[in-house]
């Protein structure tokens, strides 16, 4: 097996537990963060009480909050910071990548403002840096702990998509390659607004029929919207789509579910990342979804609901209902489509 060196730019849940992934398989890993009281507890600790409790963390596992060091001669920058923070730490450390270096980024959401993909961000600094995304279906607390989980990474490389499907593969961590770049990242973006949602009707006390409901029409959106962007209709039945909905729609481990819960009880959108304490994706990635909407012509009723519970102070019960009572359509619509792709 060929070893690499990778620095992994963010020590949440998520970017913990691929590192953990990555040093597991004898790779050389820099896990870097910015926060110094962080650093100092982990190190003391081996161990990140806040954001992945009781998950011993290796000797190893090069710790850092020099971010120049971290990056220093790598193979591989996996960034896995929030997604509207991926272009002032890729700015900080732009002058110093290397050619060669894969990016690969973690983050599910779409930049503020400019309604761009995390790839268009990297492509805007370095024009032409070698790119992959991963996604798919995979809390950091079941990854940690080696419960079997599969993902998919995108590029428009194959070679790199191989390269990274090597890289990170084991008996637990199942990785697919997949040449649609723009449905993955969208996929992984979008499923935040409909787990969001999928929380409000949790918090509403509404039952399995709702959530299916949500869930099953939710899908339906991310597909449109996201075949008008380019993407393939076959990536949003496939992990990142359907398996990443799925997974964040339905578990107590999704941030997203959990502050939906709380906003469909009644806190209000403040009281609510202050008791989540931590990035809450589905939040800003709906009013980007729901410009994007716009834009493309794009009806999403669910996204549009949700947008005016967060951002035009519509209550949550008053949304359902419009969306129950929408004048009458039919279902019978492609979700999937087959087609061959030049890779």
């Amino acid at each position: 097996m060929n070893y690499s060196s990778i620095a992994v730019l963010g020590a949440g849940s998520w970017g913990t537990a691929l590192a953990l992934v990555l040093q597991g398989k004898g790779h050389r890993v820099n896990l870097w963060m910015r926060d110094i009281k962080q650093y100092e507890e982990m190190l003391e600790k081996r161990e990140n009480c806040r954001y992945l409790p009781n998950v011993h963390i290796p000797e190893e596992l090069y710790l850092s909050t020099d971010l120049e060091k971290a990056i220093l001669d790598v193979d591989v920058i996996l960034m896995s910071v929030p997604t509207q923070s991926v272009r002032s730490v890729f700015m900080k450390i732009a002058p110093i990548v290397k050619p060669h270096q894969i990016i690969v980024n973690t983050s599910k959401g779409l930049e503020q403002n400019t309604l761009l993909r995390i790839s268009e961000v990297i492509d805007e600094i370095l024009p032409g840096q070698p790119f992959v995304t991963l996604s798919g279906p995979s809390h950091a607390e079941e990854v940690c702990k080696e419960m079997p989980t599969t993902v998919a990474v995108a590029s428009k490389s194959r070679s790199h998509a191989e390269y990274i499907q090597d890289l990170f593969i084991t008996p637990s961590f199942r990785v697919y390659t997949n040449p649609d770049l723009v449905g993955v990242e969208l996929g992984g973006a979008l499923k935040n607004v409909i787990a969001f949602g999928a929380g409000i009707t949790d918090g509403l006390g509404f039952g399995d029929n709702a959530k299916a409901a949500l869930m099953t029409r939710g899908i339906r959106e991310i597909a449109r919207l996201g075949k008008a962007m380019g993407g393939n209709l076959a990536t949003f039945a496939g992990l990142s789509g359907i398996g990443d909905l799925i997974v964040t729609c339905t578990s107590m481990h999704s941030r997203n579910r959990r502050a939906g819960i709380l906003v469909g009880q009644g806190k209000t959108l403040e009281e609510t990342l202050k008791e989540i304490g931590m990035v809450v994706e589905g939040i800003t990635t709906t009013k980007a979804a729901f410009q994007l909407a716009k834009e493309y012509n794009i009806e999403m009723p669910i996204t549009e609901e949700i947008y005016n519970i967060l951002y035009e102070g519509t209550n949550a019960k008053d949304a359902v209902t419009n969306l129950m009572t929408r004048n009458r359509t039919h279902e019978m619509e492609e979700v999937v489509e087959t087609e061959n792709l030049n890779w």
